[in-house]
């Protein structure tokens, strides 16, 4: 498996490739993870085991992500020696290309989980613009059909690239969770540690403080909710460059005394953190899928979210949460945090149907469906690669084909985006993709087919 961001990180794709390793491994699987470099606290020796390192540059732009560095493309004999019956990759940038490349030499399918919308972090990069969204959403859907098998993590990903253009088979996966361990939560260890008082009510939230999920306006709808309850907390785990505006909002409403920071947490300290909660607050529109929704809901908070792709997968309105309109207003955001506040016995209907929810959502079941997704393109492709392995051109073919589709992929995007209408991000892309010269009677007379390559590699072997 190839990422461009994983453990010590903390973030949506990290713990994605970190849960279904793990459950692979569990299923018996020999798996390989390929990540830079991250500062912060070491994987434990179990875990290092089997993940590669690639030196990167830290805190790329101001961010919390790491970039891996161009001298890094040999990788390492260990990823030479592995294995492999496929390649995952995480990402359509940086690594990914090294996946396909990976593919390539290996002859082995790869495939490419769509985790993010990529347009939305266009901020991270200098000279942001319109146009820069239009060539991330380029690269990624070019990627996409380079790639022999693309995950998307929930059903409105899916509708969206294949909107976009995207023609590799999909299949949707959501990123499982530990539905058990975030149920068995402590939440008052949790309270004791952060002086939050055992009878508060705790409006919650998890992730990444970044600009890609509106947190302003979150904090503002929890800061008129808070107004009216003087006792009530609101509790943020996790950490990012949002953290001053958030702190600045609540100072300004007059409720910074009940703003509760705990930092970035995993494990056992973050299942506690979500059981300390008594309902979650959401109202990011940049999710693939909503992972810490799905958490929250395995230990029984009903949430409060804004609808958008990802969420509305899991929050289902007056069910176990209120779904409400993408451009509410900020106090009628706070009105249905009041509701929950207010009448027990809609919150306590509401936690019940959020453990139901969260069940579908077990690691164990999603990890199965990526097992059976790998197969199918494994077999899907066997032809294919027994004609490359045959024919001692092949691998040869393959890879040419791979650099010459790379740079002509990020040709292309960048001319789609320019010659697209101002601010007309999401521009389809053309299905097919510039053909290596003389290589196209060679794909014909099955001599081997154009590997793909990925940025973002997850590496399985079926053991």
């Amino acid at each position: 498996m190839m990422t461009n961001t994983y453990l010590p990180h903390v973030g949506g794709v990290a713990r994605s490739t970190s849960t279904f390793a793990e459950e692979y491994r569990k299923l018996k699987h020999k798996v390989l993870v390929v990540a830079p470099e991250f500062e912060g606290p070491p994987l434990s020796k179990r875990e290092s085991a089997w993940v590669e390192r690639v030196p990167a540059m830290q805190k790329f732009n101001g961010s919390d992500f790491s970039v891996r560095l161009p001298m890094a493309t040999g990788l390492s004999d260990r990823l030479d020696a592995f294995n492999a019956d496929i390649i995952h990759a995480h990402h359509p940038f940086l690594l990914g290309d090294t996946a396909l490349r990976v593919g390539a030499n290996k002859n082995v399918p790869v495939i490419f989980t769509h985790h993010t919308r990529y347009e939305d972090y266009t901020h991270y990069v200098p000279f942001d613009s319109p146009t820069l969204k239009d060539i991330a959403i380029n690269l990624s859907t070019e990627f996409a059909n380079l790639c022999d098998g693309v995950i998307a993590p929930s059903e409105s990903i899916a509708k969206l690239i294949k909107k976009r253009g995207v023609k590799s088979p999909i299949a949707v996966v959501p990123t499982g969770i530990e539905v058990r361990a975030f149920a068995a939560g402590n939440g008052l260890r949790f309270r004791r540690k952060f002086k939050i008082p055992a009878k508060a009510f705790v409006v919650g939230h998890v992730g990444r403080l970044a600009p890609e999920k509106n947190l302003g306006y979150l904090t503002r709808s929890v800061a008129h909710f808070l107004k009216s309850a003087p006792s009530a907390r609101f509790l943020v785990v996790g950490g990012g460059p949002a953290e001053e505006e958030m702190k600045k909002i609540c100072a300004d409403e007059g409720v910074g005394g009940q703003l509760v920071l705990a930092g970035k947490h995993t494990g056992r300290a973050l299942h506690d953190a979500y059981c300390a909660m008594d309902v979650f607050a959401f109202a990011s529109f940049s999710e693939t899928q909503g992972m810490v929704l799905a958490e929250a809901m395995a230990a029984g908070l009903p949430a409060v979210a804004l609808n958008a792709s990802g969420v509305r997968e899991v929050v289902r309105h007056e069910e176990n949460g209120f779904l409400l309109p993408a451009r509410t207003p900020a106090k009628i955001f706070a009105k249905h945090l009041a509701r929950l506040h207010d009448v027990l016995a809609v919150r306590r209907k509401f936690e019940r149907a959020a453990r139901a929810t969260a069940e579908n959502f077990s690691q164990e079941h999603c990890a199965a469906q990526a097992i059976q997704f790998y197969e199918k393109i494994r077999r899907a492709t066997r032809r294919d690669r027994l004609m490359t392995t045959v024919n001692p051109w092949g691998t040869l073919i393959d890879r040419i084909s791979i650099e010459w589709s790379l740079l002509a992929e990020k040709a292309q995007s960048v001319i789609d985006a320019l010659s697209s209408d101002k601010g007309g991000a999401g521009t389809p892309l053309p299905a097919e993709k510039a053909p290596l010269p003389g290589a196209e009677a060679v794909v014909r007379n099955g001599e081997g087919p154009c590997r793909p390559s990925a940025e973002t590699t997850s590496v399985v072997n079926s053991g």
